[in-house]
């Protein structure tokens, strides 16, 4: 081993051997630290909890088709002579058919109804989604948990899994009042814990005559016949005289709105996060000049014995970056065991609440673990360049 390694090795036993003597204040940038890493870890899985419910909701083989000219069922309207032509399609126009030889189709349409949390009087907005029969056959993950589904024509509904969890009176047989009819809750279901579990499904026509909505409807879902689907049905829409249609794989189109509002999570939590980091930057430099300021004989010392400037500049700066990989450690395994797995919900498409699960991911500590270690590299630097300067006969008489 070189002599420049041996004495890096020996100043850093030296630093390290030190901390107790400075424990409050090295303590002080850990936590720090720490606080930075669970603040953006925090952020960073919510963005990426939210975009696991809308993205695993998405199926390529399903194509969502949208009237409107926009590609979002709120302000959507598919025409009925549109449905007809559609329907009455005999060559192959990229969907599949049933077993009756009919589109693997469900028109549907979304309603936001009033709902209120038991557990805390909270109102909250849900989405109630009138389909065809076929819908919950079109959904891949979706699975009775419980009951039945909904019956043609009548007021039934089928409630997903987190609704059923986080609101009293969804018990199957309950009674619940949406708008301003009583329905009744016949089943419940699960989705792999994505955005359909945040849903209540009826049948199409009775949500139209509850709520006023007679004729309309603002999606199709199709069953994509195979892999080269989609381009052969978006090529047939453009056919068509009337009002514009737009086809696109249920996939993109869940893609796209997680995509909107994670980057909304995102553009707050970065910026916060930043803030904070150059709070925590200046307590490293001022905990990394104490050191320095700590430790003055000891470095005067070593350089007059021979040392040289680079090993006191690398153990002093390796002792801060030492300092934020335990407090990065430390705020990535807080946000983990505070954050990972939790519930939370925000609004999303349709003006709707969306339930969601937090996911402290590898990805997610990883990014927030460079930001705590890079509070180090930058607070480090200059105490560690100062270490280098020190005036070393004035030092030692300092202390002398």
């Amino acid at each position: 081993m070189s002599s420049a390694l041996k004495q890096i090795f020996l100043m850093i036993r030296v630093n390290l051997g030190s901390l107790p003597r400075r424990l409050w204040i090295s303590l002080s940038m850990v936590l720090s630290v720490a606080l930075v890493v669970a603040v953006l870890s925090g952020f960073l899985a919510i963005a990426r909890g939210f975009e696991a419910a809308l993205v695993g909701a998405g199926s390529p083989d399903i194509a969502v088709i949208l009237g409107g000219g926009t590609n979002q069922e709120t302000g959507s309207d598919v025409p009925a002579e549109e449905i007809r032509s559609l329907t009455a399609a005999t060559g192959g126009i990229g969907v599949a058919r049933n077993a009756a030889g009919g589109l693997a189709l469900s028109r549907e349409i979304v309603v936001a109804v009033d709902v209120t949390r038991a557990s805390d009087g909270a109102d909250q907005t849900l989405s109630l989604r009138g389909m065809d029969l076929a819908g919950p056959g079109l959904r891949d993950l979706a699975t009775l948990s419980a009951g039945r589904l909904f019956s043609p024509g009548a007021r039934d509904i089928v409630v997903g899994a987190r609704i059923a969890n986080e609101f009293s009176g969804f018990a199957v047989g309950d009674k619940v009042r949406l708008g301003a009819v009583d329905w009744t809750v016949v089943g419940h279901f699960t989705s792999g814990g994505n955005a359909f579990e945040s849903e209540i499904w009826a049948d199409l026509e009775a949500v139209q005559s509850a709520f006023d909505r007679q004729g309309q409807v603002q999606s199709l879902r199709v069953r994509l016949d195979g892999a080269g689907g989609l381009p052969v049905l978006q090529e047939h829409l453009s056919a068509f005289p009337g009002a514009p249609l737009t086809a696109l794989s249920e996939a993109d189109l869940y893609a796209a709105q997680s995509e909107r509002t994670a980057s909304l999570i995102r553009l707050f939590g970065w910026p916060l996060a930043l803030l904070m980091a150059v709070g925590a930057t200046a307590g490293a430099l001022n905990t990394m000049m104490s050191s320095v300021s700590d430790r003055t004989v000891e470095i005067a010392t070593l350089r007059l014995l021979g040392f040289g400037r680079l090993p006191a500049f690398t153990a002093t700066w390796v002792e801060a970056m030492l300092l934020s990989v335990a407090g990065a450690a430390l705020g990535i395994l807080a946000s983990w065991l505070a954050f990972n797995g939790w519930q939370a919900s925000t609004m999303g498409a349709n003006n709707t609440k969306i339930a969601f699960q937090l996911d402290v991911t590898t990805d997610v500590a990883l990014t927030a673990g460079l930001l705590g270690l890079a509070i180090g590299v930058i607070g480090g630097a200059l105490p560690a360049l100062a270490a280098t300067r020190l005036p070393l006969t004035s030092a030692l008489r300092a202390r002398g």
